[in-house]
């Protein structure tokens, strides 16, 4: 199977407001300290850590939300690590993200048609109506939802608007960045289902932040764990779970709550 992305190197530092000195640049940060992997096209990778693990800075490396400070970032077969925004503008159709917490990232003051129907409008796709149609479709949503707003929907249905906004461009790589640590379990479970059915569908490539790893292990074929900015575990997520090697992992795992104290995960 090719490679969609190949990351060689990755480094991606930060300024640091914290020690910011009343004169002066704040000095900076490294976040994310020398990463290497591969996410294979329809592949289901799961990258999880703790807070502060990098996670999310990496995600945001992926889809050039922000510039690695070292390292490249290709692309199927395109090198976007330091694309100027008129360069990456083309690809930027290919690449989406969906968000936490979509009462965030959902304009309040428009209505959910419009809102999947603003990257189709920016991309001068055409028969816009027909697409938002058809990709309400796709997340399981009314054709009557268009006309709501954000407020008017539940915290479940709001987060199939983001994942509806996110492939409605079609694109070939989804970044989904702690899409259900908001929601109650059984909003989980259906927008879990609701993902694995479009990238089977769709021909998805899906990378899926969390810090939750009975999540990963439902949706993930693969698990990348973060810790300290640096991949401390890169495997099939059945091996992981069987056999944890770093004992960051196996602390996650131990982290994980069972109905059964005497239960392990095995």
């Amino acid at each position: 199977m090719a490679d969609l992305y190949t990351i060689e190197d990755l480094r991606l530092s930060l300024a640091d407001m914290t020690a910011k000195p009343l004169f002066g640049h704040a000095p900076r940060i490294e976040i994310l300290k020398g990463l290497s992997f591969t996410i294979p096209k329809g592949a289901v990778v799961g990258i999880v850590g703790g807070s502060g693990s990098g996670k999310s800075t990496l995600g945001r490396a992926l889809v050039r939300l922000l510039e690695p400070s070292g390292g490249s970032v290709r692309f199927d077969g395109h090198d976007i690590t330091h694309l100027s925004e008129p360069a990456l503008r083309p690809l930027r159709r290919r690449f989406q993200m969906i968000f936490q917490d979509p009462m965030s990232s959902l304009n309040p003051r428009q209505r959910v048609g419009t809102i999947i129907a603003e990257p189709l409008r920016l991309h001068r796709m055409d028969a816009i109506p027909d697409r938002v149609a058809r990709t309400l479709g796709h997340v399981g949503l009314p054709q009557a939802f268009a006309s709501r707003y954000p407020h008017e929907l539940s915290g479940g249905q709001r987060q199939r608007v983001g994942i509806a906004r996110a492939i409605a461009l079609e694109p070939d790589f989804i970044l989904a960045d702690e899409i259900v640590s908001g929601l109650d379990v059984s909003s989980q479970a259906q927008v879990l289902n609701l993902l694995e059915r479009l990238v089977a569908d769709l021909g998805l490539t899906l990378a899926f932040i969390s810090h939750d790893l009975s999540v990963i292990r439902r949706l993930c074929q693969r698990t990348i764990v973060l810790h300290q900015g640096q991949i401390v575990e890169d495997r099939p997520t059945a091996d992981l779970f069987a056999d944890p090697k770093a004992p960051y992992t196996r602390e996650l795992l131990e982290a994980i709550p069972l109905p059964d104290p005497a239960q392990v995960w095995v």
